[in-house]
């Protein structure tokens, strides 16, 4: 098959907008996000002047992916502390938002703790509120400089696997810099090779049934001038089948202590088809989306989102373009039920690889998960 390309206007675009950054307004601090539901028809910002609202652009997914999630977590307890809210009741309603998502809990927890921390010092409000600010801040840097980690060793990974370059890459979803404080998880990956001059395609699952990899990923693909062709999800199998994909490269939402990977649904295929075609999976993610309070992979709670994103077709739409942001064209009869769970779960045998900020874990084995935590805590320790 001969690759054909043409870049998208997009390529030639200015760098996007920060998916998430703090901000100090003469009425007080915000969070400020790129509203990722209207991606790519424009760029438009939600401002979360409490936690409600952060709340509710979690479980739209206008803030989305596992990193920055923890991220936002973290930012939404410094909201509520520096704006005077109850940060226990804050810290509960966004550690619900989506429980999948091992992050966002780890980030309100670890944003929690330094309030408390400040408290039992003897800070007062004010102090505590920077505080907790402060490591929220903190997690974000650490988010950006796991990406970069991530990026180099899934990189060297790809050559080791397959040497001589020109790698074509199949991905799912989207993992790129709107799911992290730096260049994403798997797509930072894909990112890398193609600045060393070894991508040759990238190919991009669509992703439904909210189509974050046709609306997000190819954005990411073509403002990086990167060669990508999107397909539907179920034209995956004829690439394999023709010789097309060399690795499969996906991010995670929770990894339990055995190595079972819960990802965007639609993962778990693309696992048995790669390990069919002898094809590397490779599950890319920072130790903080490791979970060793959660056994094995059928301990995972798999979040179950509203039946009418499956029974209806959701596009973005530019503001003032007539129809509702988010407003769906039923594509089923009236009543029709639907079976909609947000992610899947990939038994770690069907991993050839786990790539996280301290290298690649191969075979993903329980005691490995272990030693990456106990690397994670040792160097948080200093």
């Amino acid at each position: 098959m001969t690759d054909q390309y043409a870049p998208s206007p997009l390529a030639a675009e200015p760098s996007m907008s920060p998916a998430l950054r703090w901000d100090e307004l003469p009425e007080g601090p915000v969070l400020v996000l790129l509203d990722q539901t209207r991606l790519p028809v424009e760029e438009a910002e939600l401002v979360c002047t409490d936690v409600p609202v952060l709340v509710q652009s979690i479980r739209t997914l206008a803030v989305r992916g596992a990193p920055l999630l923890g991220i936002a977590g973290a930012y939404g307890v410094a909201l509520a502390a520096t704006r005077g809210y109850d940060i226990d009741e804050a810290a509960a309603l966004l550690e619900g938002a989506r429980p999948t998502a091992v992050n966002l809990g780890y980030g309100v927890r670890r944003a929690l703790d330094a309030h408390r921390a400040a408290i039992a010092g003897g800070a007062d409000q004010e102090r505590a509120a920077a505080a907790t600010l402060a490591e929220a801040k903190r997690l974000h840097r650490e988010d950006a400089v796991a990406s970069a980690r991530m990026a180099a060793s899934g990189l060297t990974l790809l050559d080791e696997l397959l040497p001589g370059g020109s790698h074509r890459i199949l991905t799912h979803c989207n993992t790129g810099a709107l799911v992290s404080g730096g260049e994403g998880t798997a797509f930072a990956v894909a990112l890398s090779a193609h600045r060393a001059g070894r991508l040759r395609r990238l190919w991009v699952d669509e992703t439904r049934p909210l189509l974050q990899g046709a609306r997000l990923t190819a954005y990411e693909a073509a403002r990086n001038g990167m060669a990508f062709t999107l397909l539907a999800d179920n034209a995956a199998g004829s690439l394999f089948a023709a010789g097309e994909v060399d690795a499969v490269l996906i991010g995670a939402d929770r990894i339990a202590a055995d190595g079972s990977v819960a990802n965007k649904v639609g993962s778990y295929p693309l696992a048995v088809q790669a390990r069919y075609h002898h094809v590397p999976f490779i599950v890319v993610a920072p130790t903080t989306t490791l979970d060793l309070d959660t056994p094995d992979g059928a301990s995972i709670e798999v979040e179950q989102r509203p039946g009418q994103e499956v029974t209806e077709l959701t596009a973005p739409q530019a503001a003032g373009a007539g129809v509702e942001v988010g407003g769906g064209m039923p594509v089923a009869p009236l009543g029709t039920q639907a079976y909609n769970p947000a992610f899947d779960v990939t038994p770690p045998e069907l991993v050839t690889a786990l790539v996280t900020e301290y290298g690649a874990l191969s075979p993903v084995t329980r005691d490995g998960i272990v030693e990456l935590c106990a690397q994670a805590r040792q160097e948080a320790r200093g």
